[in-house]
C-alpha cells in the first residue's frame, strides 16, 4: 500500500557510496504549516517503523538519516519547510515504493 503525499515533492540524488538523498521543500501560508509538518511526521514515522533504530550517520553504518529546516518569511507571510532524507539503497527503494516516488 502506498501513501500519497500532498505537500512534499521529492527530488532524488545519489552519491558515489550508493547512498541516496530525497530532498523536498514546501512553502505555504502559516495556516497550512501544520499539515506540512504532519506529512513530514508521517514520512519520518514510516522510516522509523520500517527501519527501527537505524537512524544515524550513514558514513558510520546507519541505514537512514534526515535533516529538517524551517524558515519564515514575513512579506508576504510564508513558512518554508525543507526535508532531506538520506539512506542506503534498500532504504531508498522502500521509501520510493511506499510513497510512490518516481
Amino acid at each position: 500500500m502506498t501513501t500519497e503525499l500532498r505537500y512534499l515533492d521529492f527530488d532524488y540524488s545519489e552519491d558515489t557510496e550508493d547512498h541516496g538523498t530525497f530532498d523536498a521543500m514546501a512553502s505555504t501560508t502559516p495556516d497550512k504549516t501544520p499539515e506540512v509538518k504532519e506529512e513530514i511526521a508521517v514520512v519520518l514515522a514510516w522510516a522509523e517503523a520500517t527501519f527501527p533504530h537505524a537512524r544515524g550517520a550513514l558514513d558510520e553504518g546507519a541505514v537512514w538519516d534526515y535533516d529538517l529546516q524551517e524558515t519564515r518569511e514575513d512579506n508576504p507571510r510564508f513558512d518554508t519547510l525543507t526535508l532531506s532524507l538520506s539512506g542506503t539503497a534498500d532504504f531508498c527503494a522502500a521509501l520510493r515504493e511506499h510513497f510512490a516516488l518516481d
